[in-house]
């Protein structure tokens, strides 16, 4: 609010922000142990993006976009009681595999996972998966089984971070390459999900996923990590602060440098804990956004996303509607990459030094995949050189039989004097 000094001459106007919060206890039997004050608020200011070409190289994230509808023709594929498919059934199911041009000319790009062949029946294409494919499939469904727990438990998490605990299963399958979850995880209930896990329908008419804690206290990856460090020891949240990792050339002006120091020393909020006694406008809100943000991407596979899916979960994790601002705020903890034409948010922590954010299962199958990719365009490359050999050989050929037959025309046309 703006406040008038009435005894001066002249009326100075005075921008002053403070908030009072309150912060809550871990345990539910505890009154709130402290109250405080916030006496610096962030100026917004222009911060100008840095390209950071680290961040910029790390090829499993930029290739994930490429990846994924690889994964699905894949393992769509791999279902078939065959192990394979005609083009036909596939050739108009393009929008559901995420692919913009024609599934047949997409397969073909990539021969070293699809192998096409004339089929028994139709006499059209088919395709099976080439033996490099077929055993890194393998590989990746005994993972999947192997770790079943670890999916569910991130699974878990991330319904658990959500408003009202429970998630539409749209926004759940939306989320599943980056949670890592098989396909068809959640239609084999029985065997995927244990009886915490509860399908509702929700007020919009959806079907949706919760899940019962019974009491359980849920720990973020930050607090474990304190805990780890010795810094956090299961009371008050203060003395928790974000791990930051200034990118090379990335200078900030001293106002927000002193402003992030501040917001450093805040009581860090749980994503997992009630946040309703929070000043929306507050700096320890934001510190809360910062901690949901930082929670997600730890949970991803490749501590990565992109931005515009991350902005779709406003709605059920109560974020505020400018939420990409966050990343803005904060580039010594996140980094906006803006290749493949869209914008990827990657977490830094996990990719700078010694991180205590565990690596996830599937990253290692997914980086042979990957691999494998690569391998398509040496293959590719390797057929147009060949193409084009053998382009030449038969026009040298027909050149050399043109010869032969101007010669031989001569011979028959000579007349002896």
């Amino acid at each position: 609010m703006f406040l008038y000094n009435s005894n001066s001459k002249t009326h100075v106007k005075k921008l002053i922000f403070t908030s009072k919060f309150s912060i809550f206890s871990l345990f539910n039997h505890q009154k709130p142990s402290f109250r405080h004050t916030q006496i610096h608020n962030y100026v917004n200011v222009y911060m100008k993006w840095k390209k950071d070409p680290f961040f910029d190289s790390i090829v499993h994230i930029h290739k994930s976009l490429e990846l994924k509808p690889v994964i699905q023709l894949k393992n769509f594929i791999a279902n078939d009681p065959n192990g394979c498919i005609p083009i036909s059934a596939v050739s108009k199911r393009g929008l559901e595999f995420d692919i913009s041009i024609k599934v047949a000319r997409f397969l073909r790009q990539y021969p070293s996972v699809f192998e096409e062949f004339r089929g028994p029946e139709y006499n059209l294409p088919w395709f099976r998966l080439t033996p490099e494919a077929a055993e890194i499939d393998r590989e990746e469904k005994t993972v999947s089984e192997e770790y079943k727990k670890d999916l569910k438990d991130r699974l878990k998490r991330f319904i658990l971070m959500s408003k009202d605990k429970v998630l539409p299963l749209k926004i759940i399958k939306g989320m599943e390459w980056y949670l890592g979850l098989p396909e068809r995880f959640l239609e084999d209930s029985k065997g995927n999900l244990d009886e915490s896990f509860r399908f509702v329908g929700m007020d919009d008419g959806l079907k949706g996923l919760t899940v019962e804690s019974k009491g359980e206290k849920v720990l973020s990856t930050m607090q474990r990590n304190a805990m780890e460090n010795g810094v956090y020891f299961g009371g008050t949240l203060e003395g928790i602060e974000f791990p930051i990792f200034p990118s090379k050339g990335l200078r900030l002006r001293r106002k927000i440098e002193s402003w992030l120091n501040e917001f450093q020393k805040l009581p860090y909020v749980s994503p997992y804990e009630d946040f309703s006694h929070l000043d929306p406008n507050s700096d320890v809100a934001e510190k809360r956004v910062v901690g949901i943000l930082h929670e997600l991407l730890s949970l991803f596979v490749e501590h990565s996303a992109q931005r515009r899916k991350l902005l779709c979960l406003k709605k059920y994790f109560r974020l505020p509607q400018k939420v990409h601002r966050a990343f803005e705020r904060h580039p010594h903890m996140f980094y906006l990459s803006f290749k493949n034409k869209t914008c990827t948010a990657i977490l830094k922590e996990p990719y700078c030094g010694k991180s205590s954010i565990e690596r996830h299962p599937l990253l290692g199958v997914r980086k042979k995949y990957i691999r494998l990719l690569k391998e398509s365009d040496r293959l590719l490359k390797n057929r147009r050189s060949n193409n084009r050999f053998v382009k030449r050989e038969m026009l040298e050929k027909d050149w050399n039989s043109d010869l032969d037959l101007d010669s031989d025309s001569d011979d028959r046309t000579e007349i002896p004097l």
